[in-house]
């Protein structure tokens, strides 16, 4: 295998073929790019696949090659620890008595990533989910390992966002929103359900206030690893529901 020199440190360059290295392998911190496992040119379903099973995600611009990564710590939300302000409830309470709203799964999965992209992040110029990242999860997609989970207001898809499902683990990817908390109300759809699957962990990838205050915490990696191992070995739910009921709580 080839290696990528980038700076006094080298990474693997994934050619065709190829399988990526375990995530503890993440150059440290310290290096010039501390988290990153490999590069290459390769962007394909069954790559995705072997990636997140070891607790690895792609993420680059247009124009670079594409870079493997795996931070430590790891910003993970325990489901049990979802957090639902006193002003969110009542927005949940109001949006599940009103049937204007909607949460489905599934229904337009490339136009959920494509509003993801095309989402305004304050702090970023352009976005890491360029066309080579939306063929390669759509095809993820139809393989019944990446998902989307949308809100809906009067038949027009207004928020939500998308990610990967290994046996019981969920790996979130991105949100946006065109109302009000419309992306929110389809993550609550989302992790209402998948407590209710036994899905215990949501992986956030990295730190944000606004995951902090979902209740979102950091975690070593080689403790997210531990755990993520046993949970992308169980069996993955049968079926994923069409449409969910908006949680109340």
């Amino acid at each position: 295998m080839r290696m990528l020199r980038i700076g006094r440190s080298a990474v693997p360059w994934i050619d065709a073929g190829d399988r990526l290295p375990q995530a503890s392998t993440a150059l440290g911190s310290g290096t010039e790019m501390p988290g990153l496992v490999a590069a290459g040119l390769d962007l394909n379903a069954q790559l995705l696949r072997d990636a997140y099973g070891k607790g690895i995600f792609p993420w680059f611009s247009e124009g670079q090659p594409v870079l493997w990564w795996s931070p430590d710590p790891r910003m993970v939300l325990r489901l049990d620890d979802f957090r639902v302000h006193r002003s969110f409830a009542r927005t949940l309470r109001a949006c599940a008595a009103d049937p204007r709203w909607e949460i489905r799964f599934d229904f337009d999965f490339a136009n959920v990533m494509r509003a993801c992209a095309a989402s305004q992040r304050p702090g970023q110029n352009g976005t890491w989910i360029t066309d080579a990242m939306i063929d390669a999860y759509t095809a993820l997609h139809r393989a019944g390992h990446a998902h989307s989970f949308e809100t809906w207001f009067e038949g027009e898809l207004v928020g939500g966002g998308y990610g990967v499902s290994i046996g019981r683990m969920f790996f979130g990817e991105s949100m946006f929103a065109r109302r009000s908390d419309a992306s929110k109300i389809g993550l609550a759809g989302l992790v209402f359900w998948l407590r209710s699957e036994d899905f215990r962990m949501l992986d956030c990838q990295q730190n944000t206030r606004h995951l902090a205050s979902l209740g979102a915490r950091e975690v070593p990696r080689d403790r997210f690893c531990a755990e993520l191992a046993e949970l992308v070995a169980q069996p993955a739910p049968a079926q994923w529901p069409e449409r969910l009921a908006i949680p109340q709580v």
